[in-house]
């Protein structure tokens, strides 16, 4: 089956050029489109794509709290932000949302189908350059708090070794060989992850970690 996409830009030239980029792929199809935040959320809330492409700015309630709200709400859409801005404050306020990745609307073709594809599977679109400049320049000074606390103390000793993994920018197969373990039993271990820190992607337990103090800049 086609992995499902939603688009959620105001310019409709945006999301007609994002669509036709995503349905030259034979794995890939566009399901729906929204031109507002309000709008995003009713869409894939009814309608339950693997991947809501999601701009930042929006009319109405902006493509951060629209993200904010899908995760709430439960939904299930991994969300790829899709911005003409290259700012890292937006970047991590779209992580610490619920955002699967993060990538400019200036991306090649061929690279968008690719972070579709890669956060459609579960695996963290950030590469680990990428995090550690992020973690190093907001979360530099981690608070470990009662509630991380807790959290973090609700994880086995593997789903730790695997959280330290996910925060060095590991895919499931990079972990699995790190640990020596199959890519199913990753996977089930990231979920448990996932579950026991409250949070609702790879890349927002990345956050986590280091927002936390459990990994520090410049470990690993």
């Amino acid at each position: 089956m086609p992995t499902t996409i939603a688009i959620c830009d105001d310019h409709a030239l945006v999301r007609g050029g994002l669509k036709m980029m995503l349905e030259r792929e034979p794995d890939l199809e566009v399901v729906g489109e929204a031109g507002d935040g309000a709008e995003a959320v009713e869409l894939v809330l009814r309608l339950h794509p693997d991947v809501v492409l999601m701009d930042v700015e929006l009319p109405g309630i902006d493509g951060i709290e629209a993200i904010r709200r899908l995760r709430a709400a439960g939904s299930r859409a991994q969300a790829l932000v899709v911005t003409t801005f290259d700012d890292d404050e937006y970047l991590v306020r779209a992580l610490r949302a619920g955002a699967a990745g993060f990538v400019l609307k200036a991306i090649a073709p061929e690279r968008l189908t690719e972070a579709v594809r890669t956060v459609a599977r579960g695996d963290a679109l950030l590469d680990p350059a990428v995090t550690r400049r992020l973690v190093e320049r907001f979360l530099g000074h981690p608070a470990l708090g009662d509630e991380m606390r807790e959290r973090l103390a609700e994880l086995t000793e593997r789903e730790r070794d695997v959280l330290r993994e996910l925060a060095r920018g590991g895919s499931n197969a990079a972990i699995g060989s790190a640990l020596h373990l199959s890519e199913p039993t990753v996977k089930a271990h990231v979920t448990q992850v996932l579950s026991k820190l409250g949070v609702g992607s790879r890349v927002q337990a990345v956050v986590f970690a280091y927002e936390s103090g459990f990994v520090r800049p410049g470990e690993g």
